[in-house]
């Protein structure tokens, strides 16, 4: 017997590189400096150069390596300019989106053109481009997208973001089968009500903050840190065999 063999898969990402969106603020920050803890290069990207900016910096204090580019992800030609400098690419961290509540019959077209626009044309553009990075290289990689709790259940006054992360989700599932063949994983995170920069004002009110800890059996509004050993993992060898689905971070919202 070999006492000295060890049986634990890493989830080290050292020698990757990492792109990550919406990287500025929020789970997307928090992304980018956990994936840099462990071992990958990141592509710092946001629309906000002073904030990616600060983001690099804090990965570069630590002794990390990371680079800001400032796009917008929702404009298709900014978004194959950045893809056209950003060489090798292993893991993409599909993060940026929005959530505007609103009632379904008081929903106006701007607000559907927003969360349709960035929530599914900018993921799937983002999720194209780095597939086709992948691909074309040959070695695979992992696309990582930010799904939510209401990818798999509804919400009132959740009609049009609820639809976007559904969309999220059979994306997922369709492009794993698809580029399995050229060792792509596909999967998901789905975080519940996280307190994030675009959640706290919301939070601030308590029956908004009560009611969203209703739905969540563990009792709490999840952090930031919640969601980052979830997406670090699935970035890592140790979930090698494991695509096409979502890693539920939502404190067993979607269990019943």
């Amino acid at each position: 017997m070999n006492t000295t063999e060890n049986v634990l898969p890493s989830m080290r990402v050292d020698g990757q590189v990492a792109l990550v969106t919406g990287a500025g603020r929020g789970i997307g920050r928090g992304c980018a400096l956990a994936l840099a803890e462990a071992g990958a290069e990141v592509i710092v990207m946001a629309r906000t150069g002073s904030e990616i900016d600060e983001v690099v910096a804090v990965i570069k204090a630590k002794g990390g390596a990371a680079r800001a580019v400032v796009c917008d992800v929702a404009d298709p030609v900014a978004l194959a300019e950045a893809f056209s400098g950003i060489g090798r690419l292993d893991i993409l961290v599909n993060n940026a989106g929005i959530n505007v509540p609103v009632g379904f019959l008081k929903a106006d077209l701007e607000t559907l053109d927003l969360m349709i626009n960035l929530n599914i044309r900018a993921a799937f553009l983002v999720a194209q481009a780095a597939a086709r990075n992948m691909a074309d290289r040959g070695d695979g990689g992992v696309i990582i997208h930010l799904s939510s709790t209401f990818g798999k259940v509804g919400r009132p006054g959740a009609s049009i973001y609820s639809g976007t992360k559904h969309f999220i989700e059979g994306l997922v599932k369709s492009t794993a089968v698809e580029l399995a063949s050229r060792n792509i994983r596909v999967v998901a995170v789905g975080p519940t009500a996280i307190a994030t920069p675009m959640l706290e004002e919301r939070l601030k009110d308590p029956a908004v903050a009560a009611d969203l800890r209703s739905g969540i059996p563990l009792g709490r509004i999840g952090k930031i840190e919640d969601v980052l050993g979830a997406v670090v993992f699935l970035a890592s060898p140790a979930a090698s065999l494991i695509t096409g689905t979502t890693i539920m971070v939502d404190g067993g919202w979607t269990a019943p």
